[in-house]
């Protein structure tokens, strides 16, 4: 065995030795190599000897011809054998990578995908061999443009392993840099952490590039490096296979990046525009993405695990480049997960910010990765906190080259402290450190510590103990530092950090108060003054300090400051404040005084502020009364009472600055309790007074008050002094100030001197008893009155209003001591002027307020006053337009006016609250209410005048209010609702709320029964709309301005109407007065005056009462909330507001919510189906809809009617609710568990039945969109629904494309409807419908198919549309594909419809068909698919439709191309109606295109060759073709024709029997019957059987035709009458006759001489001259057959003498005229044959005498000449000398030299000798040649 294998190999090595030149060594090499390989596994020594010195041979030799191809193919085959031993692949490998390179770049190309496939399961270095190989290639390879549709040439999906060594190595690539060279160690590689922990010291490593190991730089760098130009071109290579998706993008991003920063633009571009264009779609949050970029990004760190020290030095990783880690970072920063990584994140931040080869550009990224830490990370993450706020004071402790950066650091501190605020709490020295920093840095590096620091605060929000007090000494030292930042930051620190009852905290903001830059004093102002705003909207006020405490440590600084140069100087005074700061404190001591009284902390209005004064005064009595022991802690200055000090402070302030406010609060505080603290001021009666002439009106009225009360507080004549004083300065016209002090102060003296004598008895006012002796009589008063009164037509504004207050003072305290009527001033004169004011137009608002007091206050102090109605008849018809607040003003006074002495207006304000006052014993009643009521009810209310009846209500609402317990109002209820109800449908807004709450409070009045008649009357008005008639006359304005063209039809009730109806529908009318009370949404009542009806208290209360029926009314007011009538949407959302506190309550009536909505989006009322789609959209947006499932398809059908409502408003309502029920039912699917599944089953069958189905565009569109997105969520949910999904949305195909393509289908081309069809199928094939019929198909099996192929079968048969169509076959291919097995018992059904189909008009069903087929009868049994077959061929050897033939092409073409097994197996069927198909002549005329090169594919695509073919098929073909002769259908008889002469000619010369006989016996019975257009294709396949079988037929064999009959039948077919039939039977009968040489010449004769005759010049000419001109294709057929007919008689010319004895002479006499009468053509024609004719002549003696042959040359010279003497066509001056030659050759053979007379060897020389010029020298000699032998014989 051994010598034999050694002999081989020697025999290998002596013709390796033999090889001379390089391709001999090639092809030795490339047989020889692969097999000597394989001995090198052989167990001989010897051998494997000889193998090695024979490989040794051979590196020689190729080694220096570097174009030497080695068998690389075969060699990659032989390296992937599993059984092969290690050692041959060992050596394989080795000329793998010698071979590969040498290849050209095609074949390289080509052999990729093997180097891939090779390098499963082996060593690594063998490994990284081949993708050093491979690499290089990558940038030739060509990919596909679209992966999905063409087979990629790198398969990777089934190699994981292969694919991960591939990138790791790609990835090696991409960070080699150009031009490196390892060989230069730069350090020991012992010195790294690593290298110590590892078993291999490392010592002398190379230092490799960064990013890579020691390991990855050689095997990149390999066995031959790359230059820095090839690298390039592999890096290229990399990134465009990555482009190509050969790998998923999750693989590559990493590369992509790495590319993207690589030195040479040319790659770094290109990465950079595939990662912009995935960009979209790569996750950044996949783990594998970012994990892969943290990698690279750190390299190997070395850790203290096994891991880290079983890390191989060479193995270790570098960190990547600067450049590579600017291009990862912003990639981590899109990101959540690379920041939630820990450790590595945190690692990659400190290698940004402190790393070795860090610069600006990375320290700046990794502090944006900071930020981008700071907002994701979870905040329990405490080491990674604590590591970056380490890293951030460190990098702001050290770094100082760029301020951006600082700021930025600064900034992420902030950010830290806001998201980790656990870690600042205990660190105050960083705050301190940070505001050390503000002062010192640049302006821009203190804005980013001021956001840092604002950021922190929140940190430190629950400080205490001794943390406290370091940050309150903190933010004292910082508070007055000169950079504005720092105060603004430590005034944040000062509200923020400390508790709202932090006392010094409070001074810090009272202080910063008064800051000069507002950005500060606005910031302690707001905190300071929050408290007020609290408690609006039901929440509790946040706690302040307590008042003394607060008093007592503003008093202890002031004294501090008032030693120190932070004292302030005004003028004069020294404060221990600034002014504004000053005034703050005492406004915040006033705050803090209300909270400890019990009452509302506010400072913003004074009114507001004295509405408190009875609960502070409370307060402040008591403060007076204790001591100071248990009153409050002792002071640690003094021990002075707090009200004291406060009332000190005041003093001092308004004394250095004044202000109104201040000035209030210290009116205030001596009003509450004078008996006190007005003794105090008694000294400082002086500084009061001057007070009194300040040029602030505000001011002097509030120190007139004072005045007035610190005076009553005097003894003796002061009082009488003060009062003489005042009347005479009232008479100081030239200082309008101190009148109008003066005045005042008179009115408020009188006014506590009144009230005085009037409640001598009541507590509530204590004066002393001797103010009455003191004053005297009445004189004295009267005098004051009257002086005070002579200021009403004073010209001063001021003065007049001043002496409406006064006089309505004295007039509320006590009677007007002035005459009631008469002349001069009296009680009439007074009311008179008054209501002439307020009736005026042209007096100021605050002038009619004033002046409509004063006269309400008239009849209180006086029970006696006689023009009491007098007054209220003026008031009530002081109307004016958009006096709406004066109206407010005059009801109150009315409701005051008309109770008179019994009204709470005699009370003291400052002591005593409405609630507390009780009316003195003895006071006489002067109730005038039902006269009041009996006018606004008989005659304002029913005014035509529709502000008359906007005040009437106002007033009317105004005494139900404040006189609610009065028997005249609770008897004149139904009177007083009556009358609101007429008001509710006035156009005007207000009019309407007025008259809603007054309704409101008219039902509370009563009692049950009064309840009970008031809802039926309220029920009946508003559902019925009966309305009061105004009378009209010429005068009355009937709109309002501004209200002209609003309907004052009854519109105006809707909201009410509404309302009624909501309370109706809960059985409860009554609700109707709560829902009015509710709905308050006029800006009215958000005034002082609105808000004085304390309506928020009714709605409060009334929600109470409403919260039993909450399921029942939450519902419809969901609903309305959204109405589109404005009035109606504010009142509701009120009523919402009021009544829903729960924000739960949607989620708990969201079942009734729901059922009220859909009922109501089919109402009669489009405002309520509106109001419906709003509501649900509003509804269903973000809201887990689990337990309504069930009612989805519900929703989505009435939507579905909605959207095509007749009002567009409604329309576009359902539109907006669609589809966000649309992304709510897909988020819905998106979800795992049975959810999905319920929600999938309910949805599919509603969108499919209603949405798609749907006549309306829009709802057709949005239900296929919210179908595409279910069905790519819902993923395998979709399985148990395909069945029906499927269908409908392939019917959805067609009907959703537009109707004026099938119009225009209909009218174009068949060229142009191609091109129009193909382009709405493609349209429809990547539809959205299509897209979701794809994700469908995904999850099918048998179970599902069952249902499904039956409905698709009925789509087949009777879906009209291309696109629905075009579908079902996509999908029947796509099936064919994803479920072949489970399709198989259903491929039949689908096979007879897709049949059926076939036949379709459009061609591009048709294809769509037949491809479908193509792809079925994969599954289909073998008897379904012969029936197929046997059908077609029925189809199409019968129809003559060409629609049956285009089909049966296009079927049987694409069985060949996707089912090429299924063909083979049924090729006996198939391939002969293909080889029957070649043949088809397609009809021009009438514009039908041939299927040929369809049938030509297949037929080739499947025989060996044609001939073989022919060979192999040949029994089926002839009984194919026989069956095509035999059709009805002439043109299928020429095609069987054409077909059998196909057949005939393919196999000539290799026809023999069984064979022929069947060929011929076809074709002749073919020849039998008449004649039809294309017969002549069997004559034409007789005549070359014939021709090329002629022995083999002379052969007798059972079944084939004898030549004898062949002729007969051949003849006789040339007497049929259609020339151009005959011509091709001529053609046959010489072919025959010629090649059998048979005598049937005088048959042929009688056939062929009529016909020359007939077609004779000379009857040309007289058929001219008969018919006219003939037409051209009539001459050329003539010619055809004059040519032809001289052909065959030279062709049939017999060898028989006595035949030819017969007809020589006739046959030559007819060439010799036509010769000359011809023309060029027939000529030749006649020459040729005359050629034969002379050829076959025989010219012996025996057979021919002399006669006769001299006869014959003598007419053939004479002709001949004609033809040598032709000097324009050379062909025919050649073939005439050839026939002489012929001729003088044959005389020369038989001696016959004298038959040719002596004139013909002249005419002959002659003609010859004319050659001698001719332009041919061949044809010169010739003639030359033969004249000299003629002249040889003369």
């Amino acid at each position: 065995m051994e010598v034999n294998e050694t002999d081989q190999l020697e025999r290998v090595f002596l013709r390796l030795g033999h090889a001379e030149t390089d391709e001999q060594l090639q092809d030795i090499i490339s047989k020889f190599l692969p097999p000597v390989l394989l001995k090198l596994s052989s167990t001989q020594e010897g051998v494997r000897k000889k193998v090695m010195e024979l490989l040794v041979h051979i590196n020689k030799r190729i080694k220096s011809r570097p174009k030497i191809q080695l068998p690389v193919e075969t060699l990659l085959v032989q390296y992937q054998d599993p059984a092969a031993a290690s050692f041959v692949t060992n050596f394989t490998i080795i000329y793998i990578k010698m071979g590969y390179p040498r290849l050209d770049v095609e074949k390289q190309c080509e052999l990729a995908p093997t180097l891939l496939t090779a390098m499963e399961g082996k060593p690594q270095p063998q490994q990284d061999s081949l993708m050093h190989l491979l690499i290089p290639t990558l940038f030739h390879m060509k990919y596909p443009s679209e992966p999905s549709k063409v087979s990629s040439p790198f398969i990777l999906v089934e190699k994981p392993k292969t694919v991960h060594l591939l990138l790791d190595f790609m990835l090696d690539v991409l960070l080699m840099p150009y031009g490196f060279v390892l060989n230069e160690p730069s350090r020991p590689v012992s010195a790294s952490p690593s290298a110590s922990n590892g078993s291999v010291t490392g010592a002398g490593l190379p230092q490799p590039p960064p990013g890579m190991s020691f390991y990855a730089a050689k095997r990149v760098i390999g066995e031959t490096p790359w230059s820095p130009e090839q690298l390039e071109q592999c890096k290229l290579g990399i990134v465009k296979f990555i482009e190509a998706e050969q790998v998923s993008e999750v693989e590559a991003v990493v590369h992509l990046v790495v590319a993207s920063s690589d030195t040479r633009h040319s790659v770094a571009t290109a990465a950079d525009l595939e990662l912009k264009s995935k960009q979209s779609i790569i996750d950044w949050n996949n783990p594998i993405i970012i994990n892969k970029m943290y990698k690279v990004y750190l390299g190997d760190i070395p850790l203290k695990t096994k891991e880290g020290a079983a890390l191989k030095p060479e193995m270790k990783r570098e960190p990547v480049s600067t450049r590579v880690k600017l291009k990862i970072l912003p990639h981590l920063l899109r990101s959540r997960l690379a920041a939630e990584t820990f450790p590595a994140n945190i690692q990659v931040v400190y290698d940004g910010l402190f790393g070795a080869n860090t610069n600006n550009k990375l320290r700046s990224l990794s502090l944006q990765f900071v930020h981008h830490i700071c907002v994701v990370c979870p905040d329990n993450n405490r080491p990674l906190g604590l590591m970056l706020l380490n890293g951030l004071t460190k990098l702001i402790n050290e770094y100082r080259e760029d301020p951006k950066l600082l700021c930025v650091a600064y900034s992420a501190v902030g950010k830290l402290s806001s998201r980790m605020p656990h870690l600042f709490t205990k660190d105050i020295a960083l705050v301190q450190q940070f505001f050390e920093a503000m002062c010192k840095e640049e302006p821009e590096i203190r804005l980013s510590i001021q956001e840092a620091l604002s950021m922190m605060v929140g940190a430190y929000t629950s400080l205490q103990g001794a943390l406290l007090n370091l940050m309150e000494a903190l933010v004292a030292a910082y508070m007055e530092k000169p950079e504005v930042q720092v105060r603004q930051v430590a005034t944040k620190f000062a509200s923020t950090v400390f508790a709202s009852d932090h006392i010094p905290s409070r001074y810090f903001l009272l202080l910063a108060t008064g800051d000069p830059r507002e950005e500060v004093h606005g910031e302690a102002q707001r905190v300071l003054r929050a408290p007020s705003s609290q408690t609006t909207d039901n929440t509790v006020a946040k706690p302040m300090p307590p008042f003394p405490e607060m008093v007592s440590y503003i008093h202890e600084k002031a004294l501090q400051r008032m030693k120190t140069p932070a004292k302030y100087i005004v003028g004069t005074s020294t404060l221990p404040f600034s002014p504004s700061a000053f005034g703050e404190i005492i406004l915040y001591l006033r705050m803090c005084l209300a909270y400890s009284a019990g009452a509302m902390p506010t400072s913003q209005s004074i009114a507001d502020m004295q509405d408190n004064a009875p609960l502070i005064a409370r307060y402040i009595k008591n403060l007076l009364t204790k001591t100071q022991d248990d009153s409050f802690p002792s002071n640690r200055v003094s021990n002075i009472n707090p009200v004291l000090i406060y009332v000190e402070l005041l003093h001092q302030l308004v004394s250095a600055t004044g202000g109104v406010p201040v000035m209030y609060c210290l009116l205030e505080v001596v009003s509450v309790c004078p008996e006190e603290l007005a003794v105090g001021f008694t000294d400082k009666i002086d500084w009061i007074k001057s007070l009194m002439n300040t040029n602030k009106e505000d001011m002097r009225e509030l120190a007139a008050q004072l005045y007035a009360v610190v005076v009553s507080t005097m003894h003796g004549n002061e009082l009488k002094t003060a009062l003489e004083n005042l009347i005479k300065i009232t008479k100081d016209n030239h200082n309008p100030e101190t009148q109008h002090g003066a005045i005042l102060a008179l009115g408020y003296m009188i006014g506590r001197h009144l009230a005085s004598h009037k409640h001598s008895e009541s507590p509530q006012f204590h004066m002393a008893p001797v103010i009455k002796s003191q004053l005297g009589d009445d004189e004295l008063i009267q005098m004051v009155t009257s002086t005070i009164g002579s200021f009403l037509d004073s010209p001063s504004p001021s003065l007049v209003i001043a002496a409406c207050t006064a006089l309505g003072e004295i007039g509320r305290n006590g009677p007007l001591l002035i005459p009631a009527e008469g002349t001069g001033f009296t009680k009439l004169s007074l009311v008179e002027t008054l209501l002439a004011k307020v009736q005026s137009g042209k007096e100021t608002h605050k002038m009619k307020e004033r002046a409509i007091q004063a006269l309400g206050f008239f009849p209180v102090g006086d029970g006696e006053f006689p023009h009491q109605k007098k007054l209220l008849q003026g008031l009530m018809e002081s109307v004016e337009p958009k006096q709406v607040e004066v109206q407010f003003t005059v009801g109150e006074t009315i409701t005051v006016a008309a109770v008179g002495t019994v009204s709470v207006a005699a009370r003291n304000v400052w002591t005593c609250t409405e609630e507390q006052y009780t009316t003195p014993k003895g006071v006489k009643l002067n109730d005038v209410v039902s006269w009041v009521l009996a006018e606004i009810l008989n005659k304002h209310v029913v005014s035509p005048n529709p502000h008359v009846r906007q005040a009437s209500c106002i007033w009317l609402l105004s005494l139900v209010k404040k006189l609610n317990q009065h028997k005249e109002i609770k008897t004149h209820l139904k009177e007083i609702q009556t009358a609101f109800v007429s008001i509710l449908s006035d156009p005007d807004e207000l009019s309407q709320d007025v008259a809603s709450k007054g309704l409101g409070l008219v039902y509370e009045l009563g009692s049950e029964q009064d309840q009970q008649e008031l809802v039926s009357t309220l029920v009946e008005t508003l559902m019925t709309g009966k309305r009061v008639r105004h009378s009209v006359s010429q005068d009355t304005e009937v709109f309002q301005g501004g209200l002209l063209g609003k309907t004052p039809d009854g519109e105006g009730l809707s909201t009410y109407k509404e309302l009624c109806a909501l309370a109706s529908d809960l059985n409860q009318p009554d609700l109707v007065y709560k829902f009015m009370n509710l709905a308050n949404h006029h800006a009215m009542w958000n005034t002082r005056k609105g808000a004085a009806f304390g309506f928020n208290m009714i709605a409060l209360k009334a929600g109470e009462q409403l919260a039993p029926f909450l399921p029942q009314i939450v519902p419809r007011l969901y609903r309305y909330q959204f109405d589109p009538n404005l009035s109606i949407r504010q009142a509701m959302t009120s009523i919402w507001d009021a009544l829903v506190t729960d924000k739960t309550a949607v989620d708990k009536y969201l079942r009734e919510i729901l059922q009220d909505l859909i009922s109501n989006l089919t109402s009669n009322l489009w405002r309520v189906r509106e109001s419906s789609c709003l509501a649900l959209n509003d509804l269903i947006r973000g809201r887990q809809l689990d337990d309504i499932i069930d009612q989805l398809p519900e929703i989505w059908e009435t939507l579905f009617r909605v959207r095509d409502d007749i009002k567009e408003s409604v329309r576009k309502a359902a539109d907006l609710t669609i589809k966000t029920l649309s992304k709510v039912c897909v988020r819905m699917c998106e979800t795992s568990g049975t959810t999905a599944q319920r929600t999938v089953g309910v949805l599919l069958p509603c969108l499919l039945d209603k949405g798609v189905m749907s006549n309306v565009a829009e709802v057709r569109a949005l239900s296929i969109q919210t179908l595409v997105k279910i069905s790519k969520s819902a993923g395998g949910r979709l399985k148990p629904h395909a069945a029906r999904l499927i269908p409908a949305l392939l019917e959805s195909l067609s009907v959703l494309e537009p109707q004026v393509l099938n119009y225009l289908s209909l009218r174009a081309t068949e060229q142009e409807k191609a091109a129009m069809d193909t382009a709405r199928l493609s349209a429809a094939k990547s539809s959205p419908m299509m897209e979701t019929i794809n994700v469908c198909l995904q999850h099918l099996d048998s179970s599902v198919l069952g249902e499904l192929i039956p409905k698709l079968c009925d789509l087949l048969k009777s879906g009209v549309g291309l696109g629905t169509k075009g579908g079902c076959a996509s999908v029947i291919m796509s099936l064919t594909v994803q479920c072949p097995q489970d399709l198989k018992p259903f491929a039949g059904k689908l096979m007879s419809a897709l049949l059926n189909g076939l036949n379709d008009r459009s061609s591009v069903v048709q294809k769509s068909f037949a491809f479908a087929l193509g792809h079925l009868v994969r599954t289909a049994k073998d008897s379904s698919v012969e029936k197929l077959l046997q059908r077609l061929s029925t189809w199409y050897l019968e129809k003559e439709e060409p629609v049956y033939k285009t089909s049966c092409a296009l079927t049987i073409h694409a069985i060949g191309h996707y089912s090429p097994d299924v063909l083979k197996n049924h090729a006996e069927q198939a391939l002969p109606l293909a080889f029957l198909g070649m043949h088809e002549v397609p009809d021009e005329e009438k514009g039908e295109n041939g299927n040929g090169n369809l049938w030509t594919e297949v037929w080739q695509d499947n025989v060996p060759g044609s001939f073989g073919g022919i060979r192999l098929y040949m029994k089926e073909l002839i009984a194919i073709s026989q069956k095509a002769l035999q059709s009805q259908s002439w043109k299928m008889k020429a095609q069987g024709a054409a077909t059998m002469a196909s057949i005939a000619k393919q196999q000539t010369g290799s026809l023999v029997a069984p064979h022929l006989g069947m060929v011929l016996s076809a074709l002749l019975e073919g020849l039998a019957g008449r004649t039809w257009a294309g017969k002549e294709e069997l004559l034409k396949a007789i005549g070359c059987v014939v021709s090329a079988c002629s022995e083999e037929l002379q052969k007798s064999v059972p079944g084939q035709p004898h030549l004898t009959e062949i002729t007969d039948i051949v003849l006789k077919e040339c007497r049929k009458e259609s020339l151009k039939y005959k011509i091709a039977a001529l053609k046959c009968a010489g072919d025959v006759l010629h090649s059998t040489q048979d005598d049937r010449f005088q048959e042929l004769s009688e056939i062929v001489v009529p016909l020359l005759k007939k077609h004779s010049p000379t009857n040309v000419l007289n058929q001219k001259e008969e018919e006219g001109e003939m037409e051209e294709k009539e001459k050329e057929l003539q010619m055809e057959s004059v040519l032809c007919a001289f052909e065959t008689i030279g062709k049939a010319w017999p060898k028989n003498p006595v035949t030819q004895g017969q007809y020589r002479v006739d046959v030559c006499k007819l060439m010799c005229e036509r010769l000359k009468l011809s023309t060029w053509k027939v000529q030749l024609a006649v020459l040729q044959s005359m050629k034969a004719y002379f050829n076959g002549l025989l010219l012996d003696k025996e057979h021919i005498d002399c006669t006769a042959l001299s006869q014959i040359l003598t007419e053939s010279s004479t002709a001949i000449t004609f033809s040598i003497e032709n000097k324009r066509y050379s062909s025919v001056r050649m073939e005439a000398l050839s026939i002489v030659e012929l001729l003088f050759k044959k005389i020369n053979e038989f001696s016959r030299w004298e038959s040719l007379s002596d004139d013909c060897r002249r005419q002959l020389l002659d003609s010859l000798a004319s050659m001698e010029s001719d332009v041919r020298a061949d044809l010169k000699d010739k003639a030359a040649a033969l004249g000299k032998e003629l002249e040889g014989h003369l």
